[in-house]
């Protein structure tokens, strides 16, 4: 029996990577990709999850979902992916559509249809809080929740206290972190450092030869020298790949805790701050009437700190080769 996933995204260059680590994945079936407007328009997400699920040979349905943030403008992120998300570099139009059913809807049916499955966020969580607000009771239905996004006690990528897909929707963001689905957070800081794609190991996925080596390097050409500009780090940075092979095999894992987590949506300054309470001070006296809400619900998140750097790259170049 195979591993049931559903997979919410924002599809851009790193979200295509992890969409076919996951398509390419003999251990698991992707049920449903549903997408939303983020690093990209809604429309520009599906066509690019459609074209990286014909490149993988699979006719995984591709649901489109909300064009924009619950109560905000929708600002992509062109200046990290290109204006198409995948680089710019004029790639065919898919041969199919998307199916006709709402991202939202997608969502509560599959996970209704499927109880136990596992479901990946690689983007703004828009349709997740959506179907959430009509159908509360799935939260309990999924077994794992693996979100990536936010930054954990530590610098933000799209401001300097928060993450990119965390800031896109914070509203959303918040009603997820407090819906009571088993949320493993996987951060923006896991694709940093020795995670990310060096130029010796850039060469060795070109040396595969197969065509999703190719895209996965040619995509995320843009992201390159934006990653270069935004840290001064050389190489390509993989945050949804990352996410997805914790996703995939929860033992690369070298270290996560439990806490108490909320999302900042009133400052300008800190607005999408993922707030982790990592002293567990949330409780103490100074603390407990601005953390009442969240420590009423008991609703703790699995925050991931570090992973085995060689064994998310090995990950990656089984899916690639």
């Amino acid at each position: 029996m195979k591993l049931p996933f559903l997979i919410d995204t924002d599809t851009a260059s790193d979200d295509a990577v992890a969409l076919i680590m996951a398509l390419r994945s003999p251990q698991i079936q992707v049920l449903a990709i549903t997408t939303v407007a983020g690093n990209v328009d809604v429309h520009q997400a599906s066509r690019n999850a459609i074209y990286t699920a014909e490149l993988c040979d699979s006719k995984v349905a591709v649901f489109a979902g909300a064009e924009q943030p619950l109560k905000r403008a929708h600002v992509s992120a062109a200046w990290f992916h290109g204006h198409d998300g995948l680089g710019d570099h004029g790639y065919p139009p898919p041969r199919r559509a998307p199916e006709r059913r709402s991202a939202p809807d997608a969502i509560i049916d599959t996970i209704e249809s499927h109880p136990g499955l596992v479901m990946v966020t690689l983007g703004p969580l828009t349709n997740v809080a959506l179907a959430l607000q009509k159908k509360p009771g799935i939260a309990a239905k999924v077994s794992r929740c693996v979100v990536m996004g936010g930054a954990p006690c530590c610098e933000g990528n799209v401001t300097p206290a928060a993450e990119y897909n965390i800031w896109c929707d914070p509203e959303a963001a918040r009603i997820v972190v407090r819906s009571g689905l088993p949320i493993e957070l996987v951060g923006w800081h896991l694709c940093r450092g020795e995670a990310v794609l060096n130029p010796s190991d850039i060469q060795q996925v070109l040396s595969f030869g197969t065509p999703v080596a190719k895209f996965a390097i040619e995509c995320n050409s843009r992201a390159q020298e934006a990653f270069l500009q935004q840290t001064g780090e050389l190489g390509i940075s993989l945050p949804d790949p990352v996410a997805m092979a914790v996703a995939l095999d929860a033992s690369i894992v070298t270290s996560q805790s439990k806490h108490f987590v909320d999302v900042e949506t009133e400052s300008e300054l800190t607005r999408g701050m993922t707030v982790v309470d990592r002293l567990n001070v949330a409780d103490n006296e100074r603390n407990r009437h601005v953390w009442a809400s969240r420590l009423a619900a008991g609703h703790k998140a699995n925050v991931v700190w570090t992973i085995d750097n060689i064994r998310w790259k090995q990950a990656l170049y089984a899916a690639l080769s």
